[in-house]
């Protein structure tokens, strides 16, 4: 799909990450085609490599209805309950607008000047600098910031970073997640139940076959009377194996595309909500670095403002470098990069939104004591 503005790039990247959304069910039944592989091997440790792949099929087929139901009880435990996690998780709580009305009023004017209806509004008592949206449908839409964030941030930056957050519930993007994270974490368990699985077996010399650990010496000696090497056993291992790591892997790889793709777009969206690129980048450089949350899982990081978890070669890393979201903001939004922030520091007793007190400047020197310290006497006093 070729796109040639920001809401094409936006539809394009929602075609592309349903596509990519739906490739993750297909690695749950890839996972469990795997592990019908093994247990086929279990089983009859003596099979022929296409005995086992037929065999695998077949029960597929027959496990298909049971995959898909468990999969999608997944994800409907994970809609109603994922909110009460991620705040369980991050220590995130609501406010309303007599308790944070600074940052309520610069949400409820951004959505208001475009018509989008108002996600909840939650603080994490944290000083880190960060912020995420979570949710997957209009009732569930909620947007985290840091109290370190509202600390260090001006209200255009603020509003900047909302504005990206705003972004990601307007394309689509926090839904999008929430379910890679779910279905992501679906195929981690399918894949660590497996692998168990697969440690827990072991390979019999007395009578080449493949049988639990803890299966007893009788029934090896009657394995041993079965025709056949098992080489085949061993190589459909290996194939289980491989497809196991290959499901992992390209669940993670898919998910964190996802996040990747979708960054620039929050970025330049909000660009066009706060009609500020300068506030963006400033937002940007200050929070660089400074946004990892204490405690938080990687899905939860997954859905932050930056991510400074980085990942191997960059396959890993869940967000784009700050340096090259300034780079995108700078060449097409018309911004100007103020390069590295360093941030004055905070006194740990300011409260939440409370404005800075003023620098009340070098302090004079104090009163001499003794007999100058009356201004009305000696040799200073006026006559």
């Amino acid at each position: 799909m070729a796109a040639y503005g920001l809401y094409t790039h936006i539809a394009s990247n929602k075609f592309r990450s349903m596509l990519l959304l739906a490739g993750l069910f297909v690695l749950i039944y890839v996972l469990v085609y795997a592990g019908a592989l093994l247990a086929e091997v279990l089983i009859n440790g003596n099979g022929t490599v296409p005995y086992y792949l037929a065999v695998a099929f077949a029960d597929l087929i027959r496990a298909l209805p049971f995959a898909t139901i468990g999969a999608a009880a997944w994800i409907v435990i994970a809609y109603f309950f994922h909110q009460s996690i991620i705040d369980a998780v991050t220590g995130g709580g609501d406010v309303t607008r007599q308790q944070q009305p600074r940052l309520y009023n610069l949400l409820e004017n951004l959505c208001i000047s475009r018509g989008i209806p108002m996600p909840k509004l939650k603080i994490m008592d944290s000083d880190a600098l960060n912020a995420f949206a979570t949710g997957l449908n209009q009732r569930q839409y909620s947007i985290t910031v840091t109290s370190g964030l509202m600390r260090s941030l001006n209200d255009p930056e603020i509003e900047s970073v909302l504005g990206h957050e705003l972004t990601h519930i307007r394309n689509g993007d926090v839904q999008l997640m929430v379910v890679a994270v779910i279905i992501a974490g679906v195929v981690g368990f399918f894949g660590e139940l497996f692998f168990r699985m697969f440690t827990n077996m072991s390979w019999n010399t007395s009578g080449g076959g493949w049988s639990s650990s803890s299966s007893s010496s009788s029934s090896s000696s009657s394995d041993s009377k079965s025709k056949g090497s098992g080489g085949g056993a061993v190589v459909i291992v290996i194939v289980a194996v491989a497809l196991i790591l290959l499901a992992w892997l390209l669940s993670q790889v898919v998910k964190l595309a996802l996040s990747r793709s979708r960054e620039l777009l929050a970025d330049a969206g909000s660009v066009e909500l706060t009609k500020n690129p300068d506030a963006m980048i400033s937002a940007l450089r200050k929070i660089e670095g400074r946004g990892e949350l204490p405690g938080a899982t990687s899905a939860v990081m997954e859905l932050c403002v930056d991510n400074p978890r980085e990942g191997f070669a960059d396959l890993f890393a869940t967000h784009p470098s700050v340096e090259s979201r300034v780079r995108a903001l700078v060449t097409y939004a018309g911004g100007h990069d103020p390069g590295p922030v360093a941030l004055p520091p905070q006194a740990a007793d300011e409260p939440d939104g409370a404005p800075a007190e003023p620098d009340p400047g070098p302090t004079p020197p104090p009163l001499p004591r003794g007999p100058w310290a009356n201004p009305a006497s000696g040799p200073w006093s006026r006559n």
